[in-house]
């Protein structure tokens, strides 16, 4: 066990009928950017608590740092560093105060308070503000104390349960830039999100639904799993129109709007796809194949070529087949 930071055995969650975590085994390596994606309710946050000991698993088993976390708790708790998307701040104390508290909560040694307080309100980029009550700092500055408040005992595990929900796109870059500091100094980072874009940011990713983890790997070799599919993008003046005229067109697997655009996802056939980007293809070329049926509904196309598949495609893709699945 001790090989990993974090690791599950078959862990289950129930709520009366509902099974909120089910069957989930996963190994964490030391160090690693671990991320958990998934839609809302798909059970990454009652995955993490049970891991952080705030619940208890109705089967399986969870550990941090080599401990059960079911067995012993308190030794497990002094492993993690836990960030939850509330902040678990207090707006009517200053940033310092909220510091001082967490490093009184964590039971830091007096000695190395002073040291530890510091480090924080450098690493956070606080200091200038130490003296500012909580309550009125933007929802990325918020989001930097509450980091540094989880860090202050030094733990060699994080957990961060969808850290940048509600923060704008400038302060989830700034924080994912700290993340990654995190993980350079040897802390293993696990992270929740349901942020396609910052799945980019993890050495692994397990993709969640529905309480299972349906995907897992390395955003390289998740992308890779479509390589049964080709996708293009495609864009034209009435996106929702388009949509309905390709649906029942051969070989179209899947229309998904993206942007302000469409992806459309298709399966391979032999011979089927030499010259996605070139007008004057045969009949069996699919893009030729969308040209002619657009053009049949009078639709004209502004664009129309192949890409290279983002983790948004390959969760859409892979949610599709769950939703296919007879046995999901």
């Amino acid at each position: 066990m001790n090989d990993f930071a974090v690791e599950t055995e078959s862990l289950i969650k129930t709520f009366g009928a509902f099974t909120a975590v089910d069957n989930v085994s996963l190994r964490v390596a030391r160090g690693e950017i671990f991320g958990f994606l998934g839609p809302n309710g798909a059970g990454k946050s009652t995955t993490i608590r049970i891991l952080c000991g705030l619940l208890t698993p109705t089967s399986g088993r969870a550990f941090v740092g080599g401990v059960d976390v079911a067995v012993n708790p308190e030794e497990a708790r002094r492993n993690i560093g836990y960030m939850s998307q509330k902040f678990s701040l207090y707006d009517d104390l200053t940033v310092e105060q909220n510091i001082d508290f967490y490093s009184g909560m964590y039971g830091i040694p007096k000695d190395r308070r002073g040291e530890r307080k510091r480090y924080v309100l450098e690493m956070a980029g606080l200091t200038e503000r130490r003296g500012a009550l909580t309550g009125v700092l933007s929802g990325g500055w918020k989001q930097r104390l509450a980091l540094g408040c989880a860090i202050l005992h030094n733990p060699p595990v994080l957990f961060l349960d969808e850290p940048t929900s509600g923060v704008d796109p400038m302060a989830r870059q700034t924080f994912w830039a700290l993340i990654r500091e995190m993980a350079r100094e040897g802390h293993t980072v696990f992270v929740s999100t349901h942020y396609m874009d910052e799945a980019e940011y993890c050495c692994r990713l397990a993709l969640m639904y529905r309480g299972r983890v349906i995907a897992l790997g390395t955003p390289g070799e998740l992308r890779a799993g479509l390589d049964t599919r080709t996708l293009l993008r495609l864009d034209t003046p009435d996106p929702l129109e388009t949509m309905r005229a390709l649906e029942q067109l051969p070989g179209v697997q899947d229309v998904a709007v993206f942007g302000g655009g469409l992806h459309v996802s298709h399966v391979n056939q032999p011979n089927h796809l030499n010259h996605l980007n070139n007008a004057d293809a045969g009949s069996g070329n699919m893009a030729a194949a969308i040209r002619a049926r657009l053009a049949e509904r009078n639709i004209p196309i502004r664009r129309l070529e192949k890409i290279t598949p983002s983790l948004e495609d390959v969760f859409v893709a892979l949610i599709e087949a769950e939703e296919r699945n007879p046995a999901s």
